[in-house]
């Protein structure tokens, strides 16, 4: 445990503010390629974002790499999920086999999917394409108790940590975090209703389609948790430890390593985002490095979003998970970055310098 939490501590400790020169060289650029100014709207924010996240004033995600962590929750025992539980193992076996959803979009995005194994309750087949950082088969019941220990809290993270650094070492320009686990909106739910106070029912929704009785039963599920568990907000190992995940865990691992190695991470849905709130909670400077690619039909993804300040770029109804919100928004970064570097400039063009700030026209 401590050599776990001894590399939490200095990755935490690595990640620092975005840099402003790359910043300030991108923005002028963007002042000066064939367009009106700020015609691109948000796809100009986004480049000069990029460039102060990985410290280039001509960033490339060009290299995107996909982390979709499966795990499963000892809460669904309490009847909170549509789907059993074991639809989680037969589930990493679609994305192996490359027939998910997942597989689809990251193929048409150019993303690779590293499938992981963060603790499904099943005994996994070898395969060339699962990575298994294996806590457990499946948290505890925390409606009834802590769902890990502190060594498995504490590993989870660092499990993480060591993922993004293999990735970013092998070529990785910008990750994204995917997830898959039966009953783990209640997980989420939980998480961000422990970190930001909001109450449970703003949070909770209906996952893989819930009724509304169900709904009714799984909000009681989670107030339970937060009664028997009293995770305290102020220490997101605590909150993560008692009503956490292991995919959660691994997740906000690599978004602190990813973070650290000056790497953009693009969000999901609410799970993704919920881990990326443990993440923040430790390291505050990681909140810069996050992408919210876009909104999810779950409540609580808006509040876990407007908690981090952050602003999604799509809002296309999606609440399916596994990465595939977010490996649109690492496209649209792709598009952006590859805006700022391949336009031409005014003078490139020989466009004259008098039609250079004419407004964007409808």
């Amino acid at each position: 445990m401590n050599r776990d939490l001894d590399l939490l501590g200095r990755t935490i400790a690595r990640i620092g503010p975005l840099d402003e020169r790359a910043m300030a060289a991108a923005r002028q650029r963007q002042a000066s390629l064939t367009k009106p100014a700020g015609s691109l709207g948000r796809l100009e924010e986004l480049a000069i974002w990029a460039a102060g996240v990985i410290g280039d004033p001509l960033p490339s995600v060009e290299r995107k790499v996909i982390v979709t962590a499966a795990a499963d929750h000892g809460v669904a025992a309490e009847g909170v999920s549509a789907y059993p539980q074991e639809v989680t193992a037969q589930m990493v076996a679609n994305f192996l086999r490359g027939g998910a959803a997942i597989n689809v979009v990251a193929r048409h995005v150019g993303a690779c999917v590293v499938v992981v194994d963060a603790g499904v309750a099943a005994e996994l087949p070898a395969h060339v394409n699962l990575v298994s950082t294996k806590m457990g088969r499946g948290t505890k019941n925390m409606a009834r108790g802590p769902a890990m220990s502190r060594e498995q809290t504490a590993a989870s993270l660092a499990a993480g940590i060591e993922l993004a650094e293999a990735e970013c070492a092998g070529g990785a320009q910008a990750l994204a975090l995917g997830d898959m686990g039966i009953a783990n909106t209640t997980t989420a739910a939980a998480v961000v209703a422990a970190v930001t106070g909001s109450p449970t029912a703003a949070v909770a929704g209906r996952g893989s389609g819930l009724d509304d009785r169900a709904l009714a039963h799984k909000v009681e599920v989670i107030e339970r948790a937060l009664a028997v568990n009293r995770p305290d907000p102020a220490h997101p190992l605590d909150v993560l430890a008692k009503v956490g995940g292991f995919e959660f865990g691994l997740l906000a691992g690599v978004t602190l390593g990813a973070a650290a190695a000056r790497r953009p991470v693009a969000l999901d849905g609410f799970p993704t985002t919920a881990a990326a709130l443990i993440a923040c909670g430790l390291a505050p400077a990681a909140r810069d490095y996050l992408l919210a690619s876009h909104l999810s039909q779950e409540p609580g993804h808006r509040v876990v979003l407007n908690h981090l300040g952050l602003r999604p770029l799509l809002d296309l109804g999606l609440r399916l998970g596994e990465g595939t919100g977010a490996a649109l928004g690492l496209w649209l970064l792709d598009a952006a970055v590859r805006l700022l570097r391949d336009m031409a400039t005014f003078d490139q063009a020989g466009v004259s310098r008098g039609h250079r700030q004419v407004a964007p026209q409808g």
